[in-house]
This record gives C-alpha cells, structure tokens and sequence, in this order.
C-alpha cells in the first residue's frame, strides 16, 4: 500500500499563519502608526530596506535546492517540462491577466475604487507571472509524486523568469492598467531576488558537494536552513501589513474581491495541466508537478516586485499577499483531486 504523507504541523496550517501575521501587523500599523511611519522611512529608492533584506534571505534556501546537473539529464523524459513551460509562460499570466482586468474593471468595478482597481489587476499580473518554486515540492511530495522532476521544473522555471518575467510585465500591466511600468526596473528586481540568491546558492552546493558530498548538502545544510523561507514570509508579512493597516480597515472586503480571482485562476490553470498531461500521456508521478507548478506561485518574488514598483502600502502589494492566504488550502484540495484519479494516468507503454 502507497504510503500516504501529511504536511508537517506548520505547513499544514500555513494559511492560519498568514491569517495571523496579517492581523498582527494590522493592528501594530493602527495602534502604532508612529512606528510605521518611522519603519516606512527606512527605504532606497521606494524599497523598504528590512523587507527586502528579508525576502533575499529568504529566496536562499530555495535556490540552494536547484541541481544544475538534473536539468541537462531531461532529455530522456522532456514531455512533463515541455508542458511545464508552455503552460506557465504562454497561457498562466495571459489567463492572469484576463481574469484580473474581468473581474476588477468589470464585475467589481461598483465596489472598488479605479485607483486600487488598477494596483490589484497589476498585483496579480506579478502573481500569475511566477510559477511556483519550493511549494510545489511540498504539493508533490503530499500526492506521491515525482519530487526530482519537480526539482527539474522548478529550476528550469528559475531560468526562465530571468528571461520573461520583466517583458511580460511591463507587456500586460501596461495593456490591463495606466500604470507606466519600467522593464527595467523589474528585470532588476527579478535579478536582485533571484540571481544572487541563485548565484551564492550554486557557488554554496558546488563548495559544500566537493568538501562533504550531495548527501550531506541535502540531508543535513538543506534540512537546517529549510526553515528561513517560511519564517521569513511571515515576518515579511507582517512588515507589510503594517503599512496595509489602513486599507484593511478601510476596505475589509477587498481582501474576499481579490481572493475570488485568484482562487479560479489556480483552479483553472491546474485543469490545463492536468488534462494536458492525460493527453501527452504523462504518468501519475510527473504529471502531478507538471499540474501543480502553475496553479501555485513564486509569491515570495511577486511581492518583492510589487514592493519595488509600487511600495509597501499599495494595493499591488495587498494583492500579492490575498495569493499566500489562498494558496494552502486551494492547493491541499488539488492534491486530494490528482491523487482520485491517479489511476487516470496509467497508460498503456
């Protein structure tokens, strides 16, 4: 019998979590607004400095468990991550952005003002523009799948961001909004939170393997540190809301408005996988990452984006972190749904 995982008790109630951050660092910010004011002065160029010094922590572990090696070994099964690609770059932030445009410039326009209209579409064009990375091992490692292809889907999806995720978000948040959106500001954000955690990672395993070896890398330094990326999203996460305090309170709502779209986009674009695979024909144990990787988010990275380009009290921002709040429990019903119709992938060789 096909052992059945749980998540750990932290993961399992990430979204409580978030919740609580989200509540905390609302009230610090109300109760509190001379700090927050004080807190807010401490930025370069529109970015708050303790944020930023926390997301690139962060990012580190992440990027820590990238093989470089795996990558050129995917030829021999290149179906699964061919599907990855095409569905994260050429449908997800297309969807995204469709779906965010509809729903606040049309549906939700009576309830929300055109100003934050535009800050939340352009918030959850960052969001649907970065595919998942480290939570997309736990998705898979819950539904019994293939977690080393996920890591190969994972770092090739690193890459590509490099690459498209600066023109494709100037492209659709100029398209969808008024805002003028530098591409080069974005591609240095994208290259400040990911290249050089990515950079200092590789540099970190190609030390760590030459002196003590993979196991060691990935049993013990990897297993130690794993920790700082969830930590350090709650204490962005707090910052954040410190300066948001005034709009959760003004506009309690907002927060359901936003999560609605998102919630079918994830819906919609893990469907796209998922029947994708049954048509290539992937089985069960790489089609479950190739199905999750979209529906979930780098939302580590959206967040940094949207703090450079619209700062920590913008409605972009506010949009970026509904994505965290929503993201554990849509995603825990995903895994339930792949692992019922594992026996969908089986085929015929």
């Amino acid at each position: 019998m096909e052992e059945e995982r749980e998540l750990d008790f932290f993961s399992k109630y990430l979204s409580i979590w978030v919740a609580i951050c989200i509540i905390l660092g609302t009230v610090i910010g109300y109760l509190f607004p001379a700090f927050a004011l004080s807190l807010s002065r401490i930025e370069i160029a529109n970015v708050s400095i303790p944020v930023a010094a926390v997301l690139l922590i962060m990012m580190y572990p992440i990027m820590l468990k990238i093989n470089v090696e795996e990558i050129l070994k995917v030829k021999k099964n290149s179906k699964p991550l061919t599907l990855t690609v095409i569905v994260n770059w050429a449908i997800k932030p297309f969807t995204m952005a469709f779906i965010a445009w509809l729903f606040m410039r049309v549906l939700f326009a009576n309830f929300i003002p055109p100003v934050l209209q535009e800050e939340y579409i352009a918030g959850m064009i960052l969001l649907g523009l970065a595919p998942c990375t480290a939570m997309v091992l736990v998705w898979t490692y819950l539904a019994n799948g293939n977690i080393n292809y996920a890591l190969v889907q994972v770092s090739v999806n690193d890459l590509i961001i490099l690459v498209l995720f600066a023109p494709l978000g100037a492209l659709l948040v100029g398209v969808t909004t008024d805002f003028p959106v530098p591409i080069m500001t974005i591609f240095f954000s994208v290259l400040f939170y990911v290249a050089i955690p990515l950079g200092l990672a590789i540099i970190t395993r190609h030390t760590t393997i030459k002196r003590k070896g993979i196991s060691w890398l990935e049993n013990s330094l990897i297993k130690r540190i794993e920790w700082i990326t969830p930590a350090g999203l709650l204490v962005t996460l707090i910052l954040i809301f410190i300066f948001q305090g005034d709009k959760i309170i003004n506009y309690p709502l907002h927060i359901l408005l936003i999560a609605i779209p998102l919630i079918i986009q994830t819906y919609l674009i893990f469907y796209i996988g998922y029947f994708g695979a049954r048509k290539l024909k992937i089985p069960y144990q790489e089609a479950a990452p190739s199905s999750f990787i979209g529906a979930s988010n780098f939302f580590e990275l959206s967040v940094a984006v949207a703090l450079i380009l619209f700062g920590v009290g913008s409605g972009a921002t506010l949009a970026t972190v509904v994505g965290v709040l929503v993201e554990v429990p849509v995603m825990l019903h995903l895994v339930s749904i792949m692992k019922r119709n594992k026996a969908k992938f089986q085929f015929e060789t």
